[in-house]
């Protein structure tokens, strides 16, 4: 099939690089550049300072002016601030005017016309010149490659990917940069940073024939246009603002039309998103009940401390021990939930900043990862659903890239992507055509609605039987896909043009990466563009590792930066389709907020999930963790990272910290003694000092480099820059060894230079996808996903609140992602083993929170869920016990309580009231329901004892002896009847200890009532106390007792066996060690009557 694209495989390291079904017409177009801030006078773009930052005219409202306008303003204008109309303060590095004198501003005379600073997007300009040779002054072939590209044999070239765009009419010297004739080819390195050389005459920059030198001034013709275009901005603007008010039921007046700000002020300055604090109705009382439990709590350890069982002191002891390990996990999960709050976007807001009627939309692109593994446990048409619904988002196409990682190098899944690029080119616009929703062909026409509301186009029903006949046949293609690929071939697996595929040996094979969308050849059925898809595999060697899933995330953002580098990247399961096709907007709603979206490293969405029975047996859902402890975070620093469904932004992925707020600054010492400078004085030394040395720090990458204008004069310098060198160093260790990926770092706002060459982007691509790149660098251990856990997470979120940065909670109305889950009891509990595992791992790793990053920027109650986090495994093993000592107290006669008094009675009764108040509660402002919280409790117990304690054996085993555990994947199949797969069973050893204690209860209650009725009236009181145990741990497993009866009510033999087992050795225990009967034997008295 021809999708319009080709197959590139190859090893950096071996020097290998390979065109694999080649097609001289398909080609790929390089994304351009996105643009920063842009001046709100002449739309030109806002210059970096020297300490990173964006230049900034105005500290009172931060109204986006270049330093040109803003010093036009201050020398010839009002000298205020278009805004808010404060004057503008003289700045380091700008002209006095009049006026100045009365401020007592710090001179800074000395550097006063220091213009050294570069822009990382001129770093990265001049770092992609030195590696790629593009751009100035480089020559090009037949085929649009520079000549000089690099020293590789001519064998390696390959072929152009992009239709050249470049105009053959403008030679060499009309390039910017000029390069000195008589350094020709034999020069040393030519650096495009300005340097004056009085030997060699500079000649002038060329210009366009069509304009004089005379349009370059402030005071020329193409200023004025400039203002006049700010002028009809501002005017569009303000027919934004009288539209809404229309709409709102607001009337103008003439006044207020005539009011300049009044744009600025409405439209500009609204929020995109808002806070929303749960009613004091609800969070008052619950948090006044947690004070009272906290307090009963005590009360409740003060009386079990100072009254211990002296007849049965290590059952005592033991409940004790459990009991206080249970208190401290209560407070560990309770107080994080302290301040909940629930969020609202404002989708018409984004709209009207970044998307103007007539002009290019404005907002920023993202990338979409999606990652697979094992086609045949991750069934294809399910990865091909969700590629489907991220290829039809309501977002710009020329905005959004998908790139699907297939870590198992499976010829199966490369198929099935082939065949989805082609029915993507018949769904995509249906979608659009008529809004649907979801856009999943599976979930969409198996939904049992009314698919007829809201439709009004004639055509709909027509086209939608169409597409349904469409997408059926396209099912059939991918099933005969999956069972071809059951039986493989001896000689591995063969390409269409009989090349072997590269992936034969999976562990074994070079980097792939093959392009089915995005290119100028390759468009939907009506003509319109589609977005980027992007096949990528990465390179596997025997000998290296390559850290499972998170590996494999590091090398998506490796290509992706390299290929499209958007600012902001979105990764999901291959099972997580997207159910909201505006859930990119919801998260570019707090990514894109001008006030608040700076410090945001990424917005975690819900997981929700489809195909699950209608009571939820195991709390597959999770719906307490989603909509009770996560909301509570998003009230601290946020939520935690949950591994899928959630939106990143890629500055933060590389590990630098969140930008600082700037505080407002502090009294000065004109209304303090003097003394009080005595000692305040050498604070503020070291504090200056410190932030010295910050501004050295940020100055180091760019220091020699002078400023933008200088380098489009054309000036050479023959030596390299030794600072330069020693930050590109730097940032190679931290990075790796890939110029492009170091330059693409640098652009904060994202993008792809303009005049890379596609062919040197697809060789680094390849290198970045090695298995060696990650070598003597910080991946993995400071950028992306950080390895050292299988829950790679949990970690990767907690580096970045480490960091400084929070992170957004979004529950759009309209779920924005779906999923399956596995909903038999064996998948079930392996999901939750590997969880848990991760956690254990986590706490025995440097990266543990309980000791590492303080001093960064983690808030404590934060920290209080991270630990939680990574402790709740260890609960498995009082849980254990305390679920064993009701069998125990019930065949032994014992307890673990004395002989409860009206005070004891009155304290237990109180902590029972307030757990139950405190859920409560906690359902009424998270809008869970009961039996959701009851499910949730019941599997707590079920998983605590059976896969957390797995769990916990396996991360001793793994740290202590170094035995490695592999994890299952989770299956992931199709449903092929109404909750079928709830009632398979597969055999796992996780069933034996839950089964176990079951039966230990059961018997318990058995001999505790036997004994009670042989006993007699008075042994009952007692015995209830006992049976209340009992039964609480009997209910709590009872889910797993329908999990192991099944759909046909029996028990499997070998669980039986186990189990009965088990429970032999331990009541044959109990029999030895306190029979019913008297060790001395029976008790005889002489009979009273005379039976002679």
């Amino acid at each position: 099939m021809n999708t319009g694209g080709r197959l590139i495989a190859g090893s950096h390291n071996r020097n290998e690089f390979v065109l694999i079904n080649a097609d001289e017409n398909a080609r790929i177009r390089s994304v351009q550049e996105l643009s920063g801030q842009v001046c709100q006078i002449c739309g030109d773009e806002i210059e970096i300072t020297v300490d990173g930052e964006p230049f900034v005219a105005c500290n009172e409202c931060a109204f986006p002016v270049c330093r040109p306008c803003y010093e036009y303003e201050r020398r010839e204008g009002t000298q205020a601030c278009p805004q808010c109309r404060t004057r503008y303060k003289r700045l380091k590095g700008s002209p006095r005017v009049e006026g100045d004198e009365e401020e007592d501003d710090i001179d800074d005379l000395e550097h006063e016309f220091d213009f050294e600073g570069l822009s990382p997007e001129q770093v990265a300009e001049l770092m992609l010149a030195a590696r790629l040779n593009t751009g100035r002054g480089s020559h090009l072939n037949g085929n649009g490659i520079p000549t000089d590209f690099d020293s590789s044999p001519p064998g390696a070239k390959v072929p152009l990917l992009t239709y050249g765009e470049e105009d053959a009419d403008i030679s060499s010297d009309r390039h910017a940069l000029i390069v000195p004739p008589h350094m020709g080819h034999h020069a040393n390195r030519v650096h495009p940073v300005p340097y004056t050389d009085p030997s060699i005459p500079l000649q002038p920059r060329p210009m366009v024939p069509q304009k004089d030198t005379a349009v370059y001034g402030y005071g020329s013709v193409a200023w004025k246009d400039r203002m006049e275009e700010w002028k009809r901005r501002q005017s569009d603007k303000l027919q934004v603002v009288k539209h809404e008010g229309e709409n709102d039921g607001g009337s103008f007046d003439g006044n207020e039309l005539d009011d300049p700000d009044l744009p600025m002020m409405d439209e500009g300055r609204q929020p995109l998103s808002r806070k929303l604090p749960i009613p004091s109705s609800k969070i008052s009382p619950y948090r006044l009940v947690i004070i009272v439990r906290l307090a009963v709590v005590g009360l409740f350890f003060h009386y079990r401390i100072l009254h211990p069982v002296k007849d049965a002191y290590a059952l005592w002891l033991t409940s004790v021990i459990c009991e206080i390990w249970f208190a401290v996990s209560w407070i560990l999960d309770q107080f994080p939930k302290w301040c909940p709050i629930e969020r609202e976007t404002y989708l018409d807001r984004l709209s009207l900043r970044y998307e103007k009627e007539g002009k290019p939309s404005e907002l920023a692109s993202v990338d979409v990862f999606v990652s697979t593994v094992d086609p045949l446990k991750e069934p294809p048409l399910i990865t091909a659903n969700t590629v489907l619904s991220i290829l039809a988002v309501d977002y710009p196409v020329e905005k959004v890239a998908c790139y699907v990682s297939d870590d198992g190098a499976a010829m199966l899944t490369f198929e099935a992507l082939s065949e989805t690029a082609e029915f993507a080119r018949k769904w995509v616009p249906f979608c659009k055509k008529f809004n649907i929703e979801p856009r999943a062909p599976e979930w969409y026409f198996c939904q049992k609605m009314d698919y007829l509301k809201n439709k009004v186009h004639p055509s709909f029903v027509r086209e939608r039987r169409a597409m349904k006949r469409d997408y059926e046949e396209f099912k059939v293609r991918i099933n005969g896909l999956v069972s071809t690929a059951l039986k493989v071939p001896e000689d591995g697996w063969t390409m269409q043009d009989g090349t072997p595929w590269p992936g034969n040996s999976v562990r074994d094979h070079p980097g792939m990466i093959q392009v089915f969308l995005g290119q100028s050849g390759v468009r939907d059925v009506e003509g319109n563009e589609l977005p980027r898809l992007v096949y990528v595999s990465r390179e596997k060697r025997p000998g290296f590792e390559h850290h499972k899933k998170a590996g494999a995330m590091n090398a998506l953002v490796r290509v992706s930066a390299v290929l499209s580098n958007a600012p902001y990247l979105l990764n999901v399961d291959c099972d997580h389709y997207i159910n909201n096709s505006k859930a990119l907007r919801e998260a570019m709603c707090f990514m894109m907020d001008p006030t608040s979206g700076k410090k945001v490293c990424y917005v975690q969405f819900p997981q929700r999930f489809d195909g699950i029975d209608r009571h939820d047996r195991y709390s597959n859902r999770n719906v307490v963790f989603f909509d009770i402890n996560m909301k509570g975070l998003d009230g601290l620093q946020g939520p935690i990272y949950v591994g899928t469904g959630c939106v990143f932004r890629r500055h933060a992925l590389y590990g630098y910290d969140a930008p600082v707020t700037k505080k407002p600054p502090g009294k000065t010492c004109n209304c303090w003694p003097k003394w009080c400078c005595l000692f305040c004085g050498s604070r503020k030394k070291k504090s200056l000092k410190a932030k010295d040395n910050k501004k050295s720090k940020n100055r180091e990458t760019s220091k020699q480099i002078h400023a933008l204008e200088n380098i489009e004069q054309g000036i050479v310098v023959s030596k390299p820059v030794k600072s330069t060198e020693q930050s590109q160093t730097k940032l190679e260790k931290r990075f790796g060894q890939s110029p492009v990926f170091i330059a693409a770092t640098l652009l904060e706002n994202g993008g792809v230079p303009r005049n890379a060459s596609p062919a040197s982007l697809l060789r680094e691509a390849i290198q970045v996808i090695s298995c060696g790149y990650e070598d003597k660098s910080d991946w993995g251990k400071e950028v992306g996903w950080i390895y050292g856990s299988v829950t790679e997470d949990i970690l990767t979120g907690f580096k970045m609140h480490c960091h400084g940065w929070r992170s957004v909670y979004c529950i759009p109305k309209r779920p924005a992602f779906k999923g399956s889950a596995p909903i038999n009891l064996s998948d079930r509990l392996h999901q939750v083993l590997r969880w848990a595992l991760g956690s254990v791992e986590i706490f025995f790793s440097k990266h543990c929170p309980i000791w590492y990053g303080y001093g960064g920027g983690l808030k404590w109650l934060e920290r209080f869920s991270y630990i939680n986090s990574v402790v709740y495994p260890w609960t498995s093993l009082p849980l254990l016990v305390y679920c064993t000592l009701p069998a125990i107290c019930l065949l032994t006669g014992k307890f673990i309580v004395p002989e409860i008094s009206n005070y004891a009675s009155i304290v237990f009764m109180a902590l029972f009231i307030s757990i139950a108040v405190t859920s409560i509660l906690e359902m009424q402002w998270g809008g869970v329901g009961l039996d959701d919280l009851w499910r949730n409790e019941q599997f707590w117990v079920i998983g605590g004892v059976s896969s957390h304690l797995f769990a916990l054996f396996q991360g001793l085993l793994k740290v202590l002896a170094g035995v490695s555990t592999n994890f299952t994947v989770t299956s992931k199949a199709a449903d092929d009847g109404a909750f079928s797969e709830l009632y398979i069973f597969k055999w796992t050893s996780l069933l034996v200890p839950p089964t176990t204690l079951l039966i230990m209860n059961v018997i318990g209650v058995v001999v505790g009532i036997s004994d009670a009725i042989n006993n007699g009236y008075d042994s009952w009181g007692p015995l209830f106390g006992r049976l209340f145990f009992a039964i609480w741990v009997i209910v709590h497993l009872y889910p797993f007792l329908k999990g192991l009866l099944g759909k046909q009510n029996k028990m499997p033999t070998i669980i039986l066996v186990w189990s009965i087992l088990l429970s032999s050795i331990l009541t044959l225990l109990w029999v030895r060690v306190n029979p019913f009967v008297n060790r001395d034997g029976p008790v005889l008295e002489v009979c009273g009557l005379n039976c002679n």
